[in-house]
């Protein structure tokens, strides 16, 4: 039995959820409004606060769909209730970044600046201050649509080892390798 597929998934104060006669998903709450189809053949149930998903048999494909639909309702129901947020920051001297609106400006060490257009359910904010690295703060509803944006952002100019320079996360560690000179001796 799916462990991650049993749990049920709490539903908050403010957020309601619908599923219509082809098992499409529609969760609404204070940010935004979220919509999953579901496999026909499993069974949603909404009692007490909880949502339930129980599947129809434990064929290899019901077992490991089972958990996967848990969790991407689980990520809308916390995505319209409190949102998904991601810090990056730019590490490297020169590197800059601006928003303006949808579109995001990123100066990152080629002879042109990087402009990326983004899609309107992700808010954008680009922080500068004085001897710190460039941040920018990317916050929606949509858990996977964030990353998804985060790791196009990222794939302009990932973390190099040997200096550390390049888009990552606030927090994220990268591991460093040490130059040629460490090795010879």
């Amino acid at each position: 039995m799916s462990r991650i597929g049993k749990a049920p998934i709490e539903i908050p104060a403010g957020v309601t959820i619908t599923v219509d006669k082809d098992n499409v998903v529609t969760v609404k709450g204070p940010k935004g409004t979220l919509v999953q189809a579901v496999n026909p053949e499993f069974e949603i149930k909404q009692e007490d606060g909880h949502l339930h998903i129980i599947r129809p048999s434990d064929d290899r494909e019901h077992r490991a769909q089972h958990g996967l639909y848990r969790s991407l309702l689980h990520n809308m129901v916390v995505g319209v209730s409190t949102g998904y947020r991601k810090e990056m920051e730019l590490v490297g001297v020169g590197y800059r970044a601006s928003a303006t609106g949808q579109v995001l400006e990123l100066s990152l060490g080629y002879s042109h600046a990087i402009f990326i257009k983004l899609p309107p359910e992700v808010k954008v904010e680009a922080k500068s201050e004085r001897n710190k690295n460039p941040l920018i703060i990317l916050e929606s509803d949509d858990k996977q649509l964030l990353g998804q944006v985060c790791a196009k952002i990222r794939s302009l100019r990932k973390p190099e080892p040997y200096k550390g320079k390049g888009i990552k996360f606030v927090g994220e560690v990268i591991r460093r390798k040490s130059g040629k000179t460490a090795g010879a001796k």
